[in-house]
C-alpha cells in the first residue's frame, strides 16, 4: 500500500469530483429500453469527459428498472471514447461475484484505459444478485466478509495464499493481467455502519460514504472513526469520499421540477418492496434543502452544497448520481454538462477560498 500513489483518487486539498449512474431505465416494457439506456450511458460519459469530469462510477444492478449488471464492459467502451476522466464503479456487488474474476476484469480495464481504472466495491442495496447467481442470503454477511478478504490479498499482485469457506483455497498463485501502478484501486461504499467502516481502515481502503437521507453532516461522525481506526493502526491518511443523488439545470426551480416527479416514482415504487409510505414533496424538499442530501438545482446552488459537504466531512471525493428514473437523456445530458463546466469549477474556487 505504501508504494501506491492515493492522491491520484483525490485529497482533501483537491478532491476530485465525478458522477455516477445506474443506468437508470424505464419500466414501461419496451424491449429495447436496455440497449438504448446503456447507449446513452456512453455517450453521457464522454460528454463528462469533454466538460472536465474527474470520475465516473456505474452501479452493479440486476433489476429491470437499472441497465448496467456488467459495469466493465461498459465502461471498455467508455475508455476507448474518452482520454482523462477516471471509469469505475458505484458499487461492483462483490458478495455475489467472483474476487479474481472482477480483479482480472478492472486489471483489464485499467490496461487499455492507460491507468483510469478503480473499483469500488460493496454488499450493494439490492439483493436480486444472490438468487440469480444461486446464492443463499443467510450467507450475506459471510460472502461480503471473505470475498474481500481475497481481494484484499489480490492488490499485492504477487504469489496468493488464502482459504475461505465460500470457494477452494489459493496456494502461491498469481493472478493476471497486473497493473502497471502495481495495485487496482479499490474503495469499500458504506452506507453508515461502524463495523464497515473499520473495515475498510484495516484493509487500507479508501471510504465511500453512501449519503441518499438525512443530511450530510450526520456522515461526520463515520468519517471521523474511519481516520480514527487508520491512526491506531498507523496507517496514512487515505482518501474519504460521498456519494449522493441530484440533478443540476439552469435554474433552482427548474432542476427541482424535472427531477420531483421521477424522483417520487423511483423512491415511491422501491419503497412499496421495502414497506415504506409514498414519498411526498414535503421529503423532497427536505432533502434539497442546503444541508439534505439531495444536490439539485442551479450550478451555484449545487456548487455551494458540494462545498459545504467537502469542508463539513473532509472529502477528498464527491459523486452526483445524476440519472433518477425515466429523467429524460436530454435533461440528463444538460445535467452533466453544467456540472462539468458550471459546478465544478465553481466548487473549485469556493474551496481554494476557504
Amino acid at each position: 500500500m505504501a508504494d501506491f500513489d492515493f492522491s491520484v483518487l483525490g485529497t482533501r486539498e483537491h478532491p476530485t469530483l465525478g458522477l455516477d449512474t445506474f443506468g437508470d431505465a424505464p419500466l414501461d416494457g419496451a424491449p429495447g429500453n436496455h440497449p438504448q439506456t446503456l447507449r446513452e450511458v456512453v455517450a453521457e460519459a464522454v460528454l463528462a469527459d469533454r466538460v472536465g469530469v474527474d470520475y465516473l462510477g456505474l452501479g452493479e444492478h440486476h433489476r429491470p428498472d437499472y441497465a448496467i449488471s456488467a459495469p466493465d464492459v461498459v465502461l471498455a467502451a467508455i475508455a476507448g471514447q474518452t482520454e482523462r476522466i477516471r471509469l469505475g464503479t458505484g458499487v461492483t456487488v462483490l458478495s455475489s461475484d467472483d474476487p479474481i474474476r472482477v480483479y482480472q476484469r478492472f486489471a483489464t480495464l485499467d490496461a487499455v484505459s492507460d491507468g483510469r481504472a478503480e473499483v469500488q466495491l460493496g454488499r450493494g442495496s439490492f439483493v436480486e444478485s444472490f438468487g440469480l447467481f444461486g446464492l443463499e442470503l443467510s450467507d450475506y454477511d459471510r460472502l461480503f466478509a471473505e470475498k474481500l478478504d481475497l481481494f484484499a490479498a489480490l492488490q499485492a499482485e504477487g504469489p496468493v495464499s488464502w482459504e475461505g469457506s465460500v470457494r477452494p483455497p489459493l496456494t502461491g498463485q498469481r493472478v493476471y493481467p497486473t497493473t502497471a501502478a502495481g495495485r487496482l484501486p479499490a474503495w469499500i461504499g458504506v452506507g453508515g455502519t461502524p463495523q464497515s467502516v473499520v473495515r475498510a481502515a484495516q484493509y487500507g481502503m479508501p471510504l465511500m460514504l453512501a449519503v441518499i437521507g438525512g443530511s450530510p453532516a450526520g456522515f461526520v461522525q463515520f468519517a471521523d472513526l474511519y481516520r480514527e481506526a487508520l491512526g491506531r493502526m498507523e496507517l496514512p491518511e487515505l482518501p474519504i469520499g460521498m456519494h449522493s443523488p441530484g440533478h443540476v439545470a439552469a435554474t433552482d426551480d427548474e432542476a427541482r421540477e424535472q427531477l420531483y416527479p421521477h424522483q417520487a416514482e423511483v423512491f415511491t415504487r422501491i419503497g412499496r418492496e421495502r414497506g415504506w409510505p409514498p414519498y411526498s414533496r414535503i421529503q423532497f424538499e427536505q432533502a434539497a434543502s442546503a444541508q439534505g442530501a439531495l444536490f439539485v438545482g442551479s450550478p451555484e446552488t449545487v456548487a455551494q452544497k458540494i462545498a459545504w459537504a467537502v469542508r463539513t466531512l473532509g472529502l477528498s471525493r464527491f459523486q452526483l448520481k445524476y440519472s433518477v428514473g425515466s429523467l429524460p437523456h436530454e435533461q440528463r445530458l444538460e445535467s452533466v454538462r453544467l456540472y462539468g463546466e458550471e459546478v465544478i469549477p465553481r466548487v473549485r474556487a469556493l474551496l481554494a477560498g476557504s
